[in-house]
């Protein structure tokens, strides 16, 4: 889905040589550029348009002097800081670039015709006039000498031992003359071939390939040769194959031409000498000749050197395509078409060795061009709900257009393509985010298409929006609105003179154009008036100092940012009146990148407009900070950044209260496993487009492919902006399809789902899911553990004070159902019963008791249905159980139809139940639940024949407190309920609740018991009156009482007994003296002074 956009060119003609220029090679180490002519090479600096170097062949008579010569070869050769040249005459000729010397350092008497250098630069190959190879190392030592033409297919020959051999073969009705061998008939090379032979090395330099014209056929062959000069395999005969030949760096193809009888193709050899794919060209046969092909060097794309077959009275047009493939399918991105004038002409055209995607172009008028490409993605950038998500595919006349709000369509199909009558080179939608699908088209002869939405096409027009191959079109489409033509100016006719195209207002555009002074560039405003046919672009808005390579533009503040080839951030301000000025951060400092980036964007961060970038190492900016330095692509929605990484990440970074260092911590820290800022992803992907209102992300592989993943963090505040709308359904139909749990429906705004419940009811209007939102609830406040998030503005989970979250939501949902239609809802009732953190499941059995008894409307929920999706809830057993503690035998019976129980297992129990009288057979059926309590309430209402059965279960179930309460106080049931109780409570040693409850049934003797084990002397005291002890036994008792009180070391105690009921007053003084109790001392003497 990217395209080759075009990030700056250089034009250089105001430096002419002498001659005719013919071939071309590229000084990495300082970046200028030796052209060979027919008089000898310049050294030419395309920056300052200044030749460093003329240096002229005819005076060593290298060259004629007539201007009839020619440079076969010219190779920089770095490590002897010269040059190589190659003559047609033979001569190889190396000359010092510091001092300017020539240094024949070979001769061929037949002549050279072809000059290559290996890609390591360790090897030369020589092809002279008499077609021989001449292999030799970089210092010119003779390796190996050779003809091109072998009978011999070469070492790499396939061997078969004859199995599945055509002449044995079953041919059917055409006959055993089917089973010989047919001879392929091969024509001679096309006309307009110049019989040249053609050497291309493989990326590594092990391996070569030279097209040659076979002597006997005179036809081209391919064959292919190792760095020793042995031959290793031959092309097998194909007709019609043209004279270029490159191959692929990486290895695996030799592209090359051929003209079919009805189509002219780009073909494909293995280095085994078989074709192996092909694309067609979009021209007819015998329209054009294909001059070359050369790929970059990082093999992603194909440069096609195009010329038209002549014609009389008609100078042909020569064009440069450049092609690139993807899901095996190739398309044409880009088309320099430099028409047909003489000082135009492409006379050569080679790829930067060192950037990959620097094309060099030299025209016989001395012009050079130099065009920086990279990758791009055109797509539709507003957020708008009036646009729809669109990305264009430019592929030669037409652009391939796919919606993804409506469908994700792979390449290379799309939902509908454009055509028009020219090779595109730019798209430019519109950045207004209410139309911006619509989009503008410029092609190669400057004609520029305006393509919108909503518009009736016009039937006469030849550009027309065509559905994709196999889709019934559901989406609306385009049509032509405005055609016009761009009048360049003067300075600037060279191909592809516009550049970074964008659309800012209605029919008015930015555009950059290179200046005469290839040391500027102007920023032009194209305002185009409805009936105007032809735009002049003459007076620049503002220049700039220095090549724009990217431009960024702001719908939201109107501002562009336009960055120059050495990082400087620009601000363009283009209305109401142009203003250009630094950009600046909040610091003050001017935003510059280091190394310059390929791809720039207009972000706010925090409430600060800043600029983000990428360079083509993956190191990311935003301002002068280095975010990151693993980012392979980005894109930009809403408040959000999303980024892939080299680590195979998808990360999804808030750009609202935020900083720039918490974005830098954050990309470059390590993530814990629920961080929803980050996802898995394939190795390679790359970020294509994130559709507006939704949450899709479309992700393109290596390979071509595309596919769709919905990040957390998108799909998580897309959640919460339809929770904080109160759109329950969107929210709930994305949870439910990208398995969010259901909490946070909830846990979001725990008040406002609460204050909104019938809303949520209405908007939901489904028993199934809202049945699904009950039985996934539970207690975990998912906000703060699987969706944690980190915005100021997240509303902080509450719930009422001591109830329970599963509760009130089973609660409200329940009351909101009823009150809205209890029938509809019946069901989802039920499960509210079943959810809550206490199961009421005798009162969902009541609701389907009900039904029962009463059943509702024919189209309503049955008795059954009800019960057999309680079964479907509830574990059958303890359905059963709960069944039977309703009392209800016929209910009882239902629920055991519907399980697996066996009616033997039952039936005695029930039918033994019915027999009995009604509280007693509840007691029974409480016994049998274990609800002791409600048993022993039944069985309290037996009547007292059933008294002691209900003392023994008391004793059994511990149930004393409870007997208590079920019978009046002071009545002989109560009474012995608390002897035994008292018994009980004696035996576990808690000797004063005993006593207690002996006092209460009469037990006097037995509470007296309890009370003196306790040494609970008020008690003691009181029971003793109570049972009539005399003075005597009374004292002996208090004696005795106190005694023990004294070891409890209670001396107040201890001594009020002796005082009181002992009348021992000496003991009791010795206890108060003993215990300190000094006050209460000194009273009982004084009392005692007072009474003698």
């Amino acid at each position: 889905m990217r395209n080759l956009k075009l990030l700056k060119s250089l034009h250089c003609s105001s430096v002419k040589g002498i001659g005719t220029p013919q071939c071309i090679t590229v000084r990495s180490d300082n970046g200028t550029i030796l052209i060979g002519s027919s008089f000898g090479f310049v050294e030419l600096n395309p920056s300052s348009e200044e030749i460093i170097t003329d240096v002229s062949l005819t005076s060593e008579n290298f060259l004629p002097e007539d201007g009839s010569g020619q440079v076969v070869g010219i190779q920089d050769v770095p490590d002897q800081e010269s040059v190589c040249i190659a003559t047609a005459t033979g001569d190889v000729i190396l000359c010092n670039l510091n001092t300017g010397q020539l240094e024949c350092v070979g001769s061929v008497d037949s002549g050279i015709v072809t000059m290559s250098w290996s890609p390591d630069q360790e090897l030369v190959l020589l092809i002279t006039g008499q077609q021989t190879l001449i292999l030799m190392t970089k210092d010119f030592e003779p390796i190996a000498e050779i003809p091109i033409h072998q009978e011999d297919f070469g070492e790499g020959k396939f061997i078969t031992v004859g199995w599945g051999k055509k002449e044995t073969q079953f041919h059917g009705s055409e006959g055993k003359q089917a089973a010989r061998q047919k001879v392929t008939s091969v024509q001679p090379a096309m006309h307009w071939d110049d019989h040249r032979p053609r050497v291309t090395w493989r990326g590594d330099g092990q391996l070569f390939a030279v097209s040659a014209i076979c002597p006997e056929t005179g036809s081209r062959k391919v064959r292919v040769w190792n760095r020793e000069l042995c031959l290793q395999s031959t092309s097998e005969p194909v007709d019609g194959l043209e004279q270029a030949l490159s191959w692929k760096p990486s290895g695996s193809l030799i592209a090359s031409s051929q003209t079919k009888p009805n189509k002219h193709d780009v073909v494909f050899f293995e280095k085994n000498g078989l074709l192996h794919g092909e694309f067609t060209l979009p021209f007819a046969k015998g329209e054009v000749q294909v001059r070359e092909l050369l790929w970059n060097s990082d093999s992603t794309v194909l440069a096609l050197w195009l010329q038209d077959n002549g014609k009389e009275d008609i100078k042909p047009n020569t064009y440069v395509q450049l092609w690139v493939v993807g899901n095996y399918h190739w398309y044409l991105k880009q088309s320099l078409h430099f028409g047909n004038e003489d000082e135009k002409k492409v006379l050569s055209v080679m790829w930067d060795p060192e950037i990959s995607y620097r094309l060099h172009v030299v025209c016989s008028g001395w012009q050079y061009l130099c065009y920086d490409w990279t990758w791009s993605t055109y797509c539709s950038g507003g957020n708008g709900a009036g646009g729809q998500t669109d990305v264009a595919v430019i592929d030669g006349d037409k652009v391939l257009v796919t919606s993804f709000d409506q469908s994700v369509v792979p390449p290379p199909m799309c939902t509908f393509h454009m055509q028009f009558p020219c090779a595109v080179n730019h798209v430019a939608f519109y950045t207004d985010p209410e139309k911006s699908s619509d989009f503008a088209v410029l092609d190669a002869d400057n004609t520029l298409y305006i393509c919108r939405y909503g518009i009736d096409a016009d039937k006469d027009s030849n550009v027309k929006a065509v559905p994709g191959n196999g889709y019934k079109l559901l989406t609306r489409m385009p049509a032509l609105e405005k055609k016009c033509r761009v009048q360049v100016p003067s300075c600037t006719t060279h191909p592809l003179c516009f550049r970074h195209l964008t659309w800012v207002a209605d029919y008015t555009f930015l555009v950059v154009i290179q200046e005469a002074n290839a040391s500027q560039s102007a920023v032009y405003l194209m305002k185009i008036t409805v009936d105007e046919q032809t735009v002049h672009v003459h007076e620049p808005s503002v220049t700039v100092n220095g090549h724009i390579i990217s431009v960024s533009y702001s719908a939201k503040t109107k501002t562009c940012a336009l960055q120059t080839a050495n990082g400087q951030i620009w601000k363009y301000v283009w209305e109401p009146t142009p203003v250009l000025d630094s950009w600046k951060d909040k610091l003050g400092q001017d935003v510059k990148f280091q190394p310059p980036c390929v791809q720039t964007a207009i972000v706010e961060i925090n409430g600060e407009e800043s600029v983000l970038g990428i360079t083509d190492r993956s190191r990311l900016f935003i301002n002068n900070l280095l975010v990151a330095a693993n980012i392979t692509s980005f894109a930009i929605y809403d408040d959000f950044l999303l980024l892939t990484t080299h680590s195979h990440t998808c990360r999804c970074m808030s750009l609202r209260n935020t900083s720039l260092k918490d974005l830098e911590a954050d990309l470059n820290g390590t993530s814990n496993s629920n961080d929803e800022t980050v996802r898995k992803v394939e190795r390679g992907s790359r970020i294509v487009t994130v559709v507006p209102q939704d949450t899709k992300v479309i992700l393109q592989m290596p390979r071509g492919n595309l596919e769709t993943v919905h990040h957390r963090a998108l799909v998580l505040a897309q959640i919460r902006k339809w929770l904080n709308s109160c759109l329950y359904r969107e929210a709930f139909e994305c949870m439910r399809k990208l398995r969010i749990n259901l909490n946070l429906l909830y846990d979001h705004n725990p008040q406002a789902f609460l204050d909104n419940v019938d809303l949520f009811v209405r908007q939901i209007d489904s028993v199934n899911y809202i049945n699904l939102f009950l039985t996934e609830i539970k207690e975990e406040d998912v906000t703060t553990t699987m969706y944690p998030t980190h915005s100021a503005s997240s509303v902080p989970s509450a719930q009422k004070s001591g109830a329970k979250k599963v509760d009130i939501i089973c609660d409200v949902m329940r009351a909101a159902m009823e009150k809205l239609n209890p029938q509809k809802y019946c069901l989802s009732i039920l499960t509210s019963y079943v959810r809550k953190t206490a199961p009421e499941l005798e009162t969902a059995l009541q609701k389907v008791h009900e039904l029962r008894e009463s059943p509702p409307s024919p189209d309503a929920v049955s008795a059954e249905e009800a019960l057999k999706y309680l079964l479907f809830l509830v574990d059958v057993n303890e359905l059963y159980d709960h069944s039977l503690g309703t009392y209800d035998f016929d209910l009882v019976i239902m629920v055991a139809e519907k399980s697996q129980k066996d009616p033997k297992e039952y039936l005695p129990f029930l039918n033994k139940l019915k027999k009995m009288e009604t509280n007693y057979q509840r007691y029974t059926i409480d016994k049998h639940l274990k609800r002791y309590k409600k048993a022993l309430e039944h069985l309290s209402k037996c009547g007292p024949e059933h008294f002691i059965e209900f003392l023994n279960f008391v004793k059994d179930q511990n149930l004393y407190t409870e007997a208590l309460k079920l019978h009046p106080v002071g009545s002989s049931e109560y009474k012995a309920i608390n002897d035994v109780y008292g018994e009980h409570l004696y035996s576990r040693q808690h000797f004063e609740q005993a006593g207690l409850a002996f006092a209460r049934c009469g037990s006097l003797e037995k509470a007296l018991d309890a009370f003196v084990a306790c040494s609970s002397w008020q008690h003691i005291v009181s029971i003793a009156s109570q049972l009539k002890y005399s003075e005597d036994k009374m004292a002996a008792l208090a004696r005795s009482v106190s005694g023990k009180l004294r070891e409890q070391r209670k001396y107040e105690s201890a001594a009020v007994l002796l005082e009181q009921y002992a009348k021992d007053y000496e003991e009791a003084i010795i206890l108060l003296i003993e215990g300190g109790l000094w006050e209460d001392c000194l009273r009982l003497v004084r009392y005692i002074a007072s009474c003698l």
